[in-house]
């Protein structure tokens, strides 16, 4: 699965709204074993029943939020790739964050230890900005997205 995929899938499975009252109303769905063998397994990776993430996905196809395969957009991959590079973007700065947290942890320090705490603030605030920046390319592009939707 691409990393675009993946990051597609979790923002929809994450995004179908709580109801103030149950949700009685049922359709049922076959599936065969291997079917519903990966389909428990990628609810269980996200950390959702398997029911909401089927229901998640069909309710935000539904709404136009997630397009099928062969329905998808080079707006829809971009999306997702941006989606997919902020997560990446964003382990760097854990990793930053990690240094910086043992560096100043104590113990006896390095000669060069203040110059890696200087590069890690530098690399920790590159990182930042660099997300910002993909959060803002991606708000752009869904809004384009939205639009060129809703003219279709």
């Amino acid at each position: 699965m691409r990393a675009a995929d993946e990051a597609a899938l979790h923002r929809v499975a994450r995004r179908r709204a709580h109801q103030d009252v149950q949700r009685k109303e049922r359709v049922d769905v076959r599936y065969s074993l291997d079917e519903k063998a990966g389909i428990l397994a990628e609810a269980r990776r996200l950390g959702l029943a398997g029911a909401h993430l089927v229901g998640a996905v069909v309710m935000a196809h539904l709404s136009g939020d997630l397009i099928l395969p062969d329905r998808r957009t080079a707006t829809d991959d971009l999306i997702d790739e941006l989606a997919a590079l902020r997560t990446q973007v964003s382990k760097i700065g854990t990793n930053v964050n990690q240094i910086a947290h043992r560096l100043n942890s104590g113990g006896d320090p390095h000669s060069m230890d203040a110059a890696v705490l200087a590069e890690a603030g530098r690399v920790l605030a590159t990182v930042r900005q660099a997300a910002n920046a993909i959060d803002a390319a991606a708000d752009a592009t869904a809004d384009v997205a939205a639009t060129q939707r809703r003219a279709v």
